[in-house]
């Protein structure tokens, strides 16, 4: 049987430095739990962009198309901003997300009770809390036609389009009911059914997928402001939220932030099966390429390696292992380390980037 195949792209930035982290645990699988992957790195972003000319190479996007899973760093930096839209760093990974057909976006908030102090939210209120928001990523108000900015009489007006359609809304939907399954069985969906007739068909969509084909899971309805207001309120309510691609946006952002840092937040996006069963899939962290700490070793893994984990859960099917990852993170956290980013002012000294990833390392083999 084929090793596992990954495409590595680390990227610009902290990229490359978060990405070593995530190479350690690889080799670990393939030392202490006997997987070996067959991993292939290339370039994405603002390095692409030096060497080629463009912020990702057709061969590169051709390698994508064939792995197993994909996982990213970080694209961007100040020395990219005068390029041509056309040629920016982050078109690069749009053109990954798009052409791969990565529909839905799951983005994880997970608070771990080490860390709790560190939301702006009171400890009882997201101590614990691990909740994921599936976003549609490839649909909605940021691609519908007509858009652009117009001239009507004597001034400018910008139009945007929400389109969705219905089985746009339904491959989405199945998504996040199937990564329920494997949860609390427990999903809210998300829109702005009274003032929208794209939401009313989105809660039309997702309401007969749930009935037809997952009536084992429990399914409620919620306007995308409400469900903001109580994700501040009382996030631990939830387990799956599945919403559009503006309210996603804006919903996974806020519910980010309930867990203290964005260094610590990964995210999968997934699109339709293969010829294995399993979803094609891009796997990154939330955080950007943080080029004002990037070469100092201020830098967070974490994000990387859950990112990594995730890629075990739903492209490979080693839920176990991305467990024991994600067991050994928190495991490190309880002990004290922190990187930079997750410092109070009580606090000593930071360790870096590199302490960190040999610190998870080494709580993954004492979790053996």
């Amino acid at each position: 049987m084929a090793n596992p195949s990954l495409l590595i792209l680390a990227g610009d930035g902290i990229g490359p430095e978060v990405m070593a982290e995530v190479k350690k645990i690889i080799g670990w699988m393939g030392a202490k739990r006997g997987v070996t992957f067959d991993v292939t790195e290339d370039l994405v972003g603002g390095c692409a962009y030096d060497k080629h000319g463009v912020p990702l190479h057709d061969d590169t996007m051709a390698k994508a198309q064939e792995v197993d899973a994909v996982l990213l760093g970080a694209v961007g930096g100040p020395q990219y901003d005068t390029l041509d839209f056309s040629v920016k760093p982050e078109r690069g990974l749009l053109r990954l997300r798009k052409e791969m057909d990565l529909f839905s976006n799951l983005r994880p908030a997970q608070c771990f009770d080490a860390l709790a102090d560190f939301s702006s939210l009171k400890k009882d209120v997201v101590a614990g809390l691990d909740i994921v928001i599936v976003r549609e990523l490839t649909s909605g108000v940021y691609f519908g036609e007509p858009r652009g900015i117009f001239v009507e009489g004597n001034e400018r007006v910008g139009i945007n389009t929400q389109r969705y359609t219905e089985s746009e809304i339904a491959r989405v939907a199945r998504s996040a009911f199937e990564l329920a399954r494997k949860r609390a069985n427990k999903v809210c969906s998300m829109e702005k059914a009274n003032v929208m007739e794209s939401g009313i068909l989105w809660r039309d969509v997702v309401q007969e997928i749930h009935d037809k084909e997952y009536p084992d899971v429990q399914l409620s309805h919620m306007y995308a402001d409400n469900g903001a207001m109580q994700l501040v309120r009382w996030p631990k309510q939830f387990d799956v939220i599945v919403t559009d691609n503006l309210f996603g946006d804006v919903l996974s952002d806020c519910a980010a932030m309930l867990t203290g840092s964005l260094g610590m937040l990964p995210s999968a996006s997934l699109g339709a099966p293969m010829a294995n069963g399993r979803p094609k899939a891009l796997y990154e962290p939330v955080h950007g390429s943080a080029p004002d700490i990037a070469g100092t070793g201020k830098a967070n893994p974490i994000a990387c390696i859950l990112s990594f984990a995730m890629a075990l859960r739903y492209s490979f099917d080693m839920g176990e292992d991305a467990t024991r990852i994600e067991k050994a993170v928190e495991q490190v956290l309880a002990d004290g380390l922190r990187t930079a980013d997750l410092m109070g002012p009580q606090d000593g000294t930071p360790i870096s980037t590199t302490q960190m990833g040999d610190a998870i390392v080494a709580a993954l083999d004492a979790s053996l």
